[in-house]
């Protein structure tokens, strides 16, 4: 007799485990590029164009308009957030069956190139001025080329799909032939004008800057009190003046005037520079004023005993307590209007009457008592509210300050004085104001605030408001174009289209657009540089601005440039003799404008010369979809709906989409000097594309996003477990034959509920793209893979796949659902992540000409909804829940290594839930060999789970012996012809 244990059969290799190629690991930094060479070997950009031609009926035009980043430096991750969501707009779209076109396109004009190439003269002790306008813009031209070349493969790297053999630039001779053309409209339209106003200036770059250029930081400036002497009072108001307490009388007309006699008005401001400039002083006649006498105060102050000065009532204490007044008397009330004084350097030392004029008081509603002193100190050359009191009251215009920040040298006291340096530090012009101020006895108190003031975005310069001649587009100008059915101004176009032709995502776009453009100025237009379109038009000599013949208005002149713009670009302008051969007889009557373009009028206008003009643009010129930074409310959005609303007679755009900014981990703005900057370059080179691709469909990118690397390395843990979905589906579906097949009808309950919930998402991913909502679509198909897929379907189906026979119903339907599965989640997840979709299409279907994104999102049948079953099978899942959080308790215990050796008791006390539950195979969606559905009695000790009640838990091991093939413990296994087998088993092996 032997002693020897028979050997357990082994019966791997009848088991159908799932098979594939498809690594576990992604490898994502050194694969990518392998599928980067794919689809620019097989075209596939021209492809889906081809496609498009070729469809039956045609397929609907989309097409999203690219807003231009400037060619000048290597991506940074605002770049890659902005161009990944713009890539899943289109890639979505087009996966939807529309032909999505998408043409990227570049900036090129403009200061930052400008002032690049400045630098490099500047390092080499070279002087712009010495060089030939026409080499230096060829200069400029060559490093926009440089950086175009650069970025865009830059672009390509992160996965993003478009025309990139056939960009647009707006340094291309057409475009800047159209750019002219664009700005010739205006010239036409009669919204073109010159004018002489306060303009954001950047003595630094000296030009114009628009406020898209402007960024704001907090800087500390002087802050001074000046005493401006009233000089002049009318009859009328000295009569109305009472006196303010318990007595009512009024007082003696003469002792009115003794408290008015030497009274002064004090102002308040941050920059001392500009009174030298003053014209005015506003008030407001809704704020109360009074005279208040000092009677204590330091010996030698500012502010001495006995003087009266006037201020708002309810910034007085204030006032006096910084000037160091120990005490003081309101005299009487103030009514402002009507009144003059002094300036305060009248009469001043070496000031040779420079400022000998009376001072006008003028009524404004910017005026406020919330700080300062009730007063608001009027430079019409220096503010945009002065500039505008100016034009209300006529106070005159100054020209004091130069195109370097500089006062004129022979500004008495001040001349050659400087406000910003040419390295954008503080001059010597406050210090000097302030000095002379003191000097006259006009301040009561000096000190430094901290406040946030406009620098250049640029040279990160300060800013200051000059007055200049510069050219203008009249928002407020009537329009006889022939275009009004949105208003005939260009203000009432756009806010027209604001409210009725664009739909704004997040919906407060809408209303940060609006209030910007209610509220806006007339648009500069003229930069004083020399890289860019210029502004291409003549003025009569010895013509004046308001003189109706003061601009040539000549459409064959027009014709004329564009046509030699199309031929040679627009350094044609600056040629030698290129004036005469325009004009010809007429060259000697009119002067030649030299400005450049705000480089925003350059990128407001390519709709022009992209959606109109280019065969794969727009059938109507508009984009279905302007999609930007929060920022570009005040920059490409609204320049370009400006611009619109000038030539075409509406906004450019159908959708505008916006999004956040990127911030750190911490929330904090990125900063080279604090160090946490995120690079796009590095993540690839770490992580991979898809990597922060996934990041930005994770991000709600309509609010500021964080990014950094536990942020990251999180992402990568989503990533892993979707690899992990899409793997199973290529493993569980080798060999999957259309013969195999079953329809929904024949298909088992939990089948059909996988189709239902197919059904469910795809109305919902569809409605989440075309809402460019990716954190809603991402967030349902990561949920539909963690839970409904890999915790749920595939746990359950894991049993069927394996071990039921190729032939079996169960089997044929599951391998019939994965497919349906596997088409739809690929092609919903592929405009997300482009590499990884493309490598699992490749692994199930691979060919030289095969790609998913090719593919359209599947048509998904409506009839595969069934809310009775999903509602049933919500309850059955419930009830699971219940089930396997018991069994995890006694595996956590170590009673059980696998939910196979349980056959637990479940009490249900609810009749409907009992009968879904004896209508399934329970045990099996438990994943237990056995288990019993009891309406008794709990028993003590029970598991449940408080949110599910109703359902409890008693558990008991499983009887028999294990299934070598399966694992499930059950009392006929070893009765059947193959040793160790349940009867399952021995069926499929027979």
């Amino acid at each position: 007799m032997s002693d020897t244990t028979p050997a357990t059969p082994d019966y791997r290799d009848t088991i159908f485990l799932p098979e594939t190629d498809f690594p576990m690991r992604g490898g994502l930094p050194t694969r990518e590029p392998g599928w980067l060479a794919h689809w620019e070997k097989i075209g596939i950009y021209d492809r889906l164009r081809e496609k498009a031609v070729q469809a039956k009926g045609g397929r609907t035009p989309f097409t999203l308009h690219d807003g231009p980043p400037y060619a000048n430096g290597h991506l940074h991750i605002g770049h890659a957030l902005n161009k990944t969501i713009k890539d899943m707009i289109v890639r979505s779209h087009q996966m939807m069956g529309f032909d999505a076109r998408y043409i990227p396109g570049w900036d090129c004009h403009g200061l930052p190139i400008e002032w690049k190439i400045e630098e490099q003269y500047r390092a080499k002790g070279k002087n712009k001025d010495d060089v030939d306008i026409v080499d230096f813009r060829q200069e400029c031209r060559a490093f926009a080329k440089g950086w175009v070349d650069i970025q865009r493969e830059e672009f390509k790297r992160l996965g993003i799909t478009g025309n990139w053999a056939d960009p647009y630039l707006t340094m291309d001779f057409h475009a800047e032939a159209v750019i002219a053309d664009e700005f010739m409209t205006f010239l036409m339209n009669g919204t073109l004008y010159q004018g002489s106003k306060p303009v954001m200036w950047s003595p630094v770059e000296k030009t114009a800057l628009a406020e898209a250029e402007v960024e704001y930081h907090d800087i500390e400036s002087h802050t001074i009190w000046v005493k401006f002497p009233l000089v002049k009072l009318p009859a009328q108001m000295i009569e109305a003046i009472t006196l303010i307490g318990d007595d009512e009388d009024r007082l003696p007309l003469e002792k009115v005037d003794r408290a008015l006699r030497d009274a002064k008005v004090v102002i308040w401001t941050t920059t001392p520079w500009t009174i030298p400039q003053n014209r005015a002083v506003a008030f407001n006649p809704a704020i109360s004023y009074g005279v208040y006498e000092v009677t204590d105060a330091p010996e030698g102050n500012w502010a001495a005993v006995g003087e009266k000065l006037i201020l708002a009532d309810d910034l007085a204490e204030a006032v006096l307590k910084q000037a160091k007044v120990a005490g003081f008397e309101r005299l009487v009330g103030f009514n402002p209007d009507g009144a003059a004084m002094a300036h305060p350097l009248r009469g001043v030392e070496g000031g040779a009457g420079e400022w000998d004029f009376e001072v006008p008081m003028v009524s404004g509603d910017h005026v406020t008592a919330e700080a300062g002193t009730g007063f608001v100190h009027t430079a019409p050359s220096h503010g945009e509210d002065d500039y505008q009191m100016g034009l209300k009251y006529g106070l005159p215009m100054t020209y004091n300050v130069l195109e370097d920040g500089s006062y004129r040298a022979d500004l008495p006291l001040f001349g050659g004085r400087v406000i910003i340096t040419p390295k954008g530090k503080e001059g010597d012009a406050n210090k000097a104001v302030i000095e002379a101020l003191a000097g006259a006895g006009a301040l009561i108190a000096r000190g430094k605030v901290k406040h946030s003031y406009p620098h250049s975005w640029r040279s990160k310069a300060p800013l200051i408001f000059r007055n200049t001649p510069q050219w203008f587009a009249g928002i407020d100008r009537p329009l006889d174009d022939g275009m009004g059915q949105y208003g005939d101004t260009i203000r009432k176009r756009a806010l027209e289209s604001i409210e009725r032709l664009v739909k704004f995502t997040p919906i407060s776009g809408q209303n940060r657009l609006r209030s910007m453009m209610e509220a806006r100025p007339d648009w500069v237009l003229s930069r004083q540089r020399a890289w860019g379109v210029p502004l291409t038009c003549f003025v009569k000599k010895g013509a004046k601005p308001d003189e109706a013949n003061f601009l040539l208005r000549d459409a064959a002149v027009n014709a004329a440039i564009v046509a030699a713009f199309e031929a040679e670009g627009a350094d044609v302008w600056y040629r030698d003799g290129f004036k005469a051969q325009i004009l010809g007889d007429r060259a000697d009557q009119y002067d030649q404008i030299f400005d450049v373009l705000d480089v925003w009028f350059d990128s407001g206008s390519t709709h022009a010369f992209v959606l109109r003009d280019r065969a794969d643009g727009s059938e109507d010129g508009i984009a279905d979809v302007y999609m930007e930074g929060t920022d570009q409310h005040r920059g490409w959005f609204h320049s370009s709906m400006l611009q619109g609303c000038g030539t075409i007679g509406r906004a450019p755009y159908r959708n505008v989409v916006t999004h956040g900014f990127t911030l750190d981990e911490k929330g904090m703005k990125m900063s080279k000097s604090l160090g946490n900057t995120v690079v796009p370059e590095q993540i690839v080179k770490e992580y991979g594309a898809d990597i922060l691709r996934l990041w930005v469909a994770q991000a709600d990118y309509t609010a500021d996003q964080r990014i950094g690397k536990e942020i990251l390395k999180g992402t990568a843990d989503s990533y892993r477990r979707l690899r992990n979905t899409l793997r199973f589906l290529l493993g569980a579906l080798k060999g999957f034959h259309d013969v195999e097949r079953v329809e929904p009808e024949e298909m088992p309950e939990l089948e059909r509920w996988v189709l239902h919930r197919l059904a469910e998402l795809d109305a919902d991913v569809r409605a989440g793209y075309a809402a460019f909502d990716f954190q809603g679509v991402f967030q349902k198909l990561f949920t539909f893979c963690t839970t409904d897929l890999s915790a749920v379907y595939f746990d359950i189906r894991k049993d069927v796949l394996y071990c039921d026979g190729p032939d079996s119903l169960r089997r044929r339907a599951a391998r019939t659902v994965l497919d349906l599965i596997f088409h739809r989640l690929v092609t919903w997840l592929a405009p997300i992540l482009v590499f990884t979709t493309e490598d699992v299409w490749l692994s199930r279907f691979p060919g030289d000409a095969s790609s998913v994104h090719l593919q359209d999102m599947p048509a998904t049948p409506n009839a595969w909804l069934n809310p009775d079953l999903a509602a049933k099978w919500q309850a059955i899942r419930a009830a699971r829940r219940v089930v396997t959080a018991a069994l995890e308790v006694q595996r956590s215990a170590k009673v059980i290594g696998s939910s196979l050796e349980a056959a637990p008791t479940v009490h249900v006390a609810d009749t409907g839930l009992r009968a879904a539950l004896d209508s399934v195979d329970f045990a099996e969606l438990c994943i237990t060999s056995d288990l019993t559905l009891t309406d008794a009695p709990v028993p003590e000790g029970a598991f449940a789970l408080a949110d599910i009640p109703g359902v409890a838990v008693v558990f008991h091991m499983a009887e028999g012996c294990k299934c070598a093939r399966c694992w499930r413990i059950l009392p006929d296994v070893g009765t059947h012809s193959h040793p160790e087998t349940c009867a399952r088993c021995d069926a499929v092996l027979d």
